[in-house]
């Protein structure tokens, strides 16, 4: 085995799982803030922003755990594989809690509208872009594909590729992908004073926003 090749992997490795620690920590007091300073709100209704955020990040996030499984079976890379799966175990675990906020809301957990019509509506400051920052419009209406969602054909090819090319194409994927994640985080934030929520979405945005610097620097070492 080379020994520079054998430091540098790593030293990578080391970095993955740095970034994995800070994220937890980052995810956490995100959790706290949230807790802290949102207000109560009450149940949201079955049209509401909330509820549509849960029905279309559940399927967002399923998505995610099933590009990271892909993944961990088409490589043997220790770094890519630590980062699938804790892409995988946060975002199943993050589904469940969506799923159960339906539950407790007694609301179904199917759509009853079009995936993405909760972020087409203003933000509670009045603005009427999608993701209610007051930067222009994204262009999103009911019915849209979620931001950062794969295309079906974008799954497949990610199915079609082993080793390095696989690693380079998830990559690629799952950085656009929490991209969108993090746009529907912030348009929820822009939407909902629902102290659950709020502690939940600044979660993502802290969380997933270290993942993709973390993933930013694994493809480029892979360029």
């Amino acid at each position: 085995m080379d020994p520079e090749k054998s430091v540098s992997d790593g030293r990578r490795g080391r970095k993955v799982a740095a970034a994995l620690i800070v994220l937890v920590l980052a995810v956490v007091a995100a959790f706290a803030i949230g807790r802290l300073s949102a207000p109560v709100t009450s149940t949201p209704g079955t049209m509401s922003a909330e509820a549509g955020f849960a029905r279309d990040m559940q399927v967002h996030h399923a998505q995610a755990v099933e590009m990271s499984m892909i993944v961990r079976d088409a490589t043997d890379n220790a770094e890519i594989r630590l980062l699938a799966y804790d892409i995988a175990t946060t975002q199943a675990q993050q589904e469940g809690q969506m799923y159960g906020w339906l539950n407790t809301w007694n609301l179904p957990q199917a759509n009853a509208e079009p995936a993405m019509t909760w972020m087409t509506r203003p933000a509670l400051n009045g603005d009427t872009s999608t993701h209610g920052h007051g930067d222009s419009d994204t262009g999103i209406t009911a019915g849209d594909p979620m931001p950062g969602y794969a295309t079906p054909e974008q799954m497949a090819k990610l199915k079609s590729l082993d080793g390095v090319e696989a690693e380079k194409y998830f990559l690629e994927l799952m950085i656009a992908h929490h991209q969108g994640g993090v746009e529907m985080a912030d348009a929820i934030l822009d939407r909902s004073t629902d102290r659950v929520i709020v502690s939940f979405a600044n979660g993502i945005v802290v969380g997933q926003t270290a993942e993709i610097t973390a993933m930013q620097e694994l493809l480029e070492a892979r360029s």
